[in-house]
């Protein structure tokens, strides 16, 4: 055997033991099949698999995002809304993820919409709009459940925006405008109230003595110029305690 044919094996050997040389990055698994069957999974760290004899496939465990594209969901009371969302999840169990589902991603994505459709189909578009965290939480239940076979756990599902027909925006905005106009109404009858409340206070200070003060304060003004006559009346209990004194 020539030296340069020599010198080639030996390269393509090389070459090929490199090939065999993984890294496995700390946020990963590695799932091993050898000669198509599973034969283990590999922890974070310099790895080597037999070329041509086993595969290595890498599944990363960090907490994914997917969006779920916007649906057109009618609700209880037949309201056809747009929805759209997102789901966090996170495989637990690199083996079962790889091995019991093809693409275990668009798996999550596709159950997701179906839970979606079928947990807003139920409720009324009231909830759907004032218990938006609760309704999420149903969604995400039901996504949980299934994937949970698949070795993976859904941290959570956040709906975004809900999309409302025209007609509806125009009549939930009249309802929003005749509420404003409700509280305004009850706001100025309660200035109204207080305002009638001090009213009658200021009154009944007048009755118990403030107008004999501000009659006296007159009289003491007038009193200053030379040439005024001031003529005053009194109350008719004061002058009939002045003719029981005189008698």
């Amino acid at each position: 055997m020539e030296a340069w044919v020599f010198y080639i094996l030996l390269a393509v050997l090389g070459l090929i033991l490199i090939s065999g040389i993984k890294i496995i990055d700390q946020y990963e698994r590695g799932v091993v099949l050898t000669l198509g069957t599973f034969s283990g999974i590999l922890s974070p760290g310099l790895r080597i698999v037999i070329p041509f004899i086993q595969r290595l496939i890498r599944v990363d465990l960090r907490i994914t995002t997917l969006d779920i594209p916007k649906q057109e969901v009618i609700t209880k009371d037949n309201v056809p809304v747009g929805i759209n969302a997102v789901v966090y999840f996170q495989v637990e169990k690199p083996d079962d993820a790889v091995l019991k589902i093809q693409d275990f991603e668009y798996a999550v994505a596709q159950y997701a919409q179906t839970a979606l459709r079928d947990v807003v189909g139920g409720v009324e578009l009231d909830t759907v709009l004032t218990e938006r965290e609760k309704v999420a939480e149903q969604i995400k239940a039901l996504v949980d459940k299934e994937t949970a076979e698949w070795g993976i756990n859904v941290v959570s599902i956040k709906m975004q925006d809900i999309e409302l027909p025209a007609d509806m925006k125009l009549v939930m905005a009249k309802q929003a405008q005749a509420e404003r106009e409700r509280r305004a109404a009850v706001i100025r009858a309660q200035g109204e109230l207080s305002a009638s409340e001090n009213l009658k206070k200021a009154m009944a200070n007048m009755a118990n003595g403030a107008i004999s003060l501000r009659t006296l304060q007159t009289i003491e003004a007038a009193g200053t110029k030379a040439g005024n006559t001031v003529i005053f009346t009194l109350p008719a209990e004061v002058l009939s305690g002045l003719k029981k004194l005189l008698k």
